[in-house]
């Protein structure tokens, strides 16, 4: 009998580290963002501090403590969405994969994100006590996430979003 090799699996008790993989992944997504928004403040002459952290699948970058960092942002938030997508392309550059890295300023959306839940939340009561339904300013995708989930966290009524992009907004609706 002419023996062909068979292997067999090594078993391991090594824990599966995928987990451990996508937040180094996350890590090195940030910390290649920071360098370069590092360059990119250093370039326009801005001071700020950049701190980096994981939240859940995603990279969040943050620039704080400098003086005229609402240029950065611009009004609702152009500036700063374009600035994001620039670091994404830079991440994606260096790494090979699209990032979904999220890109703060001077606390602009941690604060949109805190007026949009308390506003989904308001809207919620007001429609679930008066009945009937509400539409909502439009917003990006990732506004009307948080306003849903404002919602969902409200008995009694439920949203859904209507429209089409650019125009498309959350409506709350009594059950």
């Amino acid at each position: 009998m002419t023996g062909d090799a068979v292997q067999t699996p090594v078993e391991s008790d090594e824990p599966v580290t995928e987990a451990v993989d996508d937040e180094d992944r996350l890590v090195e997504e940030g910390e290649i963002a920071g360098d370069y928004l590092e360059q990119l403040l250093d370039v326009l002459d801005f001071d700020g501090d950049i701190d980096l952290d994981v939240d859940g699948d995603r990279a969040v970058v943050s620039i704080d403590g400098g003086k005229d960092l609402s240029k950065l942002v611009g009004r609702d938030g152009e500036v700063l969405d374009a600035l994001q997508e620039l670091t994404r392309l830079a991440v994606q550059q260096a790494t090979g994969d699209r990032s979904r890295l999220m890109l703060d300023v001077a606390r602009w959306r941690a604060d949109r994100r805190d007026r949009l839940a308390r506003l989904g939340t308001e809207v919620a009561e007001r429609v679930r006590d008066n009945g009937g339904r509400e539409s909502l300013d439009s917003m990006t995708p990732f506004e009307r996430k948080i306003v849903h989930d404002a919602v969902a966290a409200v008995d009694g009524v439920y949203s859904e979003s209507e429209g089409a992009e650019p125009k498309r907004r959350v409506v709350v609706i009594k059950e």
